[in-house]
């Protein structure tokens, strides 16, 4: 299930917009909102966000998306600017926004760009080093909550080996947000499913050696999810 925000003062261009959006044949949960304080003050998350530029009101698209890029403690949503002025492009890199659609947006150009979305997706944005960072999946292991932070255990590609990367976000809304690829398998855990290479009642073993406490509220849950994912 992806969660998509349309976030635009016409009526007439959020609907289009979600009518293209309908059209690609995703599992997916569409929210309208008409402006920036809208939006803001919601306190819902999404992972796709269709944002105009020049909103009316108190805060505009790009500021809004900066003060998005800002919260550390929320999960950061693709951001995919609409725009009638193709002169915003290069203030779109500032907020590291994915993409950007000028008005009147084709359907060809939309089903393009969602569909590359759909790809970035498959990426954890976080919040690091006063930066967002994009890290692949599939280079996780394995993450774990410390206190207010996640530790994310990674491939190192250069030295073949695990590289930590620490991050403030909570561990609850990271198992909503990748469920299906990942598992919580402890109150302080979750992991990637695919390196999962053997497990007993009370213990996981990854393809890299590494043993994670599996526990005896979570054991079902794990098995049912490690079934599904293999098949």
């Amino acid at each position: 299930m992806i969660k998509i925000a349309i976030c635009d003062d016409e009526k007439n261009i959020r609907s289009y917009l979600a009518s293209l959006i309908k059209e690609q044949n995703v599992e997916c949960e569409i929210t309208e909102y008409a402006s920036a304080d809208e939006y803001l003050s919601s306190g819902i998350e999404h992972d796709l966000l269709f944002l105009d530029i020049e909103l009316k009101g108190s805060v505009s698209g790009m500021e809004m998306a900066r003060q998005i890029r800002g919260m550390r403690q929320i999960r950061q949503p693709v951001i995919i600017f609409v725009t009638g002025y193709e002169k915003y492009v290069y203030d779109a890199f500032d907020v590291d926004a994915f993409q950007y659609l000028v008005k009147p947006v084709s359907e060809q150009k939309f089903a393009e760009v969602f569909r590359r979305a759909q790809e970035k997706k498959k990426t954890l944005i976080i919040q690091y080093a006063g930066a967002n960072k994009a890290i692949p999946l599939d280079n996780i292991y394995y993450m774990e909550s410390q206190s207010h932070k996640i530790v994310l255990y990674i491939k190192d590609r250069e030295q073949a080996g695990l590289r930590r990367l620490e991050y403030y976000a909570k561990i609850g809304e990271l198992e909503e947000e990748l469920q299906g690829r990942f598992c919580r398998i402890h109150k302080g855990y979750l992991v990637n499913l695919s390196y999962v290479d053997e497990y007993s009642r009370t213990e996981i073993i990854l393809t890299n050696g590494d043993k994670l406490p599996l526990s005896k509220y979570k054991y079902e849950d794990f098995v049912k999810a490690y079934l599904r994912f293999m098949q």
